[in-house]
């Protein structure tokens, strides 16, 4: 697979890098940026794959989130993708919410959307695989996390596949798609009216059917986020959690909204959690 790089810059002693490939599964060209810390000159490191929220492109991540510096220290890659396909003949749809920038990391069923919309194998198969065969990346400590509709992805996407993404945190997830607005639309969008189509790309539900036996799920909400009751209600994760004995520690932020400026704050913790249970991976095979 050809990869292209679009742009290159120093930063804390890595690079920050930002590619461009043609991506087999989407059938379009795909961006997605790469951390590379000093470590990763000299072995292969830890990687922490990193999926964005709705309207959002590696870009957000890349330059607000204040990751490389931490992910520097710490000896980590950083692997972050687009949040949907793009271009022309890409459908698309009005709404922020749905189609372009809205790919909610699942495999679409329904047309026009199943041609392009298939974000949940390109990010465990497609894009797991490029990175693993293009970068320094030791294959047996990768880790997941995001943030808002990136946040589900990563919850689903780890827990359905722990042979595969060891550790997994999330910001201010949407913990249960299927009872709130924004996933009612899009996964009825993508995957048609059955309910039972949806679970598959439901935390909640994954969690009470396949458990988790990795190291503790790392989950920062914002108190005074705008989202939490409508969209985000984490108490519906922490009720699956509890019923299921999958160790999670969700942490309260008091004040804090849904915004980056609440990333940023806590991004560090979570990448040293990463760090922490990947220095380990071995044992945890």
């Amino acid at each position: 697979m050809s990869l292209e790089l679009v742009s290159s810059v120093r930063c804390f002693d890595g690079t920050q890098r930002v590619y461009q490939h043609a991506s087999a599964t989407l059938s379009c060209d795909m961006r997605f940026g790469v951390y590379l810390p000093p470590a990763a000159n000299v072995e292969c490191v830890p990687a922490l794959f990193w999926l964005s929220g709705l309207t959002c492109t590696e870009q957000n991540f890349i330059t607000k989130a204040g990751a490389q510096r931490v992910a520097s220290a710490l000896g980590v890659v950083l692997v972050v993708p687009d949040t949907s396909p793009r271009g022309a003949g890409v459908p698309d749809d009005e709404g922020y919410d749905f189609g372009c920038g809205a790919g909610f990391y699942v495999d679409a069923t329904r047309a026009p959307w199943s041609t392009h919309y298939r974000m949940y194998s390109y990010i465990v198969d497609e894009l797991r695989t490029l990175v693993a065969e293009r970068f320094p990346v030791d294959v047996n400590r990768f880790g997941i996390s995001g943030h808002s509709m990136g946040g589900h992805g990563a919850l689903t996407i780890a827990l359905k596949n722990p042979h595969l993404f060891r550790t997994v945190s999330a910001f201010s997830p949407i913990s249960s798609p299927i009872d709130c607005p924004w996933g009612q639309k899009a996964l009825s969008g993508y995957l048609g009216s059955k309910e039972a189509d949806w679970e598959p790309y439901d935390s909640t539900k994954v969690m009470l059917e396949r458990g988790w036996s990795g190291p503790e799920i790392l989950v920062d909400q914002g108190d005074a986020d705008e989202f939490l009751y409508t969209q985000l209600k984490p108490t519906l994760l922490i009720a699956a959690a509890e019923q299921a004995c999958v160790p999670l520690r969700l942490r309260t932020r008091v004040g804090y909204d849904h915004s980056y400026y609440f990333v940023s704050t806590f991004i560090g913790e979570h990448i040293e959690h990463h760090a922490r249970y990947l220095a380990t991976a071995d044992s945890m095979a």
